[in-house]
């Protein structure tokens, strides 16, 4: 499905003022500050979640290390659902330094939108549908970033082409796609098909600037696509693992007692928030440390893994012989 390619005026690139319509995606405990400065040194840009930071005064300082080594264009990811009671320092945070963009996840951007568009910080909002797209489109969202089936961690629940091509038909700020890109003929595509840009995450984590373990980098070497599977142990939400024995053991699906307090609508903020503690602690010690408890993120294209690279080699991969 071939669709009116978007304006060049409203492509990523052209927004941002940088060589190529990529971000590479604010991914949970990977993302770090060497990242994103390999990143804006190929020409492309990038995003870090506020969350990797456990201090307000840890992200301050990641946000101006990266300002004081370059003036290229970078953002931050925000959680802006109820279970971030960290979201108000978060964003004071942003506001105080104006990093170029904000990417915001999992709830209502409100607030996020209200307070960055007049400092002139761009907002991009993740979408997994249609009706989703609208509000944030109404709320006034600089882009969306369409999450689409095969993205890695939160994944959304439509195909690429599909969910592109309903979001071009019915919104009109331009679009992001996310999910399941890993070389330049899919960028190219997706490019092709409307989108103002590309967002790609699970490639990148088995880059040498990756802070994770040396276990979980090959593992995006020697696991493929059909490994890759949906777990709502971790969150309460479908989020996409590599199946190891480990996951096997535990099984994909929260426990009985878990589904019935989430169905609650007193209960629920407070019984996902306690389920996306606990998940967060078992990825974060399968990310940092050797353990046969190996929990670990990513999405169908570790399929186009096949080695450890420095994170321009990746980009490289990524751009060449991208039409303008």
């Amino acid at each position: 499905m071939f669709l009116e390619r978007s304006n060049p005026m409203d492509r990523l690139d052209t927004l941002l003022g940088i060589d190529y319509p990529i971000i590479v995606a604010p991914m949970f405990l990977i993302s770090n500050t060497k990242m994103i400065k390999a990143a804006l040194d190929s020409g492309v840009t990038a995003a870090f979640p506020a969350l990797n930071y456990r201090t307000d005064k840890e992200l301050r300082e990641a946000i101006q290390d990266i300002q004081s080594y370059t003036d290229k264009p970078f953002g931050v990811n925000l959680i802006v659902n109820k279970s971030n009671y960290k979201l108000p320092a978060q964003l004071k945070t942003v506001v105080d330094t104006k990093p170029a963009f904000v990417i915001t996840s999992l709830g209502n951007p409100k607030e996020t939108i209200d307070a960055c568009k007049p400092l002139g910080i761009k907002v991009f909002c993740d979408v997994i549908d249609l009706e989703y797209a609208r509000k944030v489109e109404a709320l006034g969202a600089d882009m969306i970033i369409a999450i689409n089936s095969r993205a890695g961690g939160h994944t959304g629940k439509i195909p690429p082409a599909e969910l592109l091509a309903l979001l071009k038909a019915n919104v009109s700020i331009p679009i992001i796609a996310a999910g399941g890109i890993a070389t330049a003929s899919h960028v190219q595509e997706a490019l092709d098909q409307g989108a103002a840009g590309v967002s790609v995450g699970t490639i990148f984590i088995a880059s040498e600037e990756a802070d994770v373990t040396p276990e979980y980098k090959q593992a995006l070497v020697d696991y493929g696509e059909k490994d890759i599977v949906q777990t709502t142990r971790l969150s309460g939400s479908p989020l996409t693992v590599i199946n190891t024995p480990y996951v096997q053991q535990i099984g994909k699906d929260a426990g009985w007692f878990e589904r019935i307090l989430i169905k609650n609508k007193w209960l629920k903020k407070y019984v996902k928030m306690i389920v996306a503690l606990r998940g967060i602690k078992a990825i974060e010690k399968a990310a940092s440390a050797a353990t046969y408890k190996t929990i670990w993120c990513a999405g169908p294209s570790i399929e186009y893994v096949h080695s450890i690279r420095p994170m321009r080699d990746i980009v490289q991969s990524l751009t060449e012989g991208l039409k303008k």
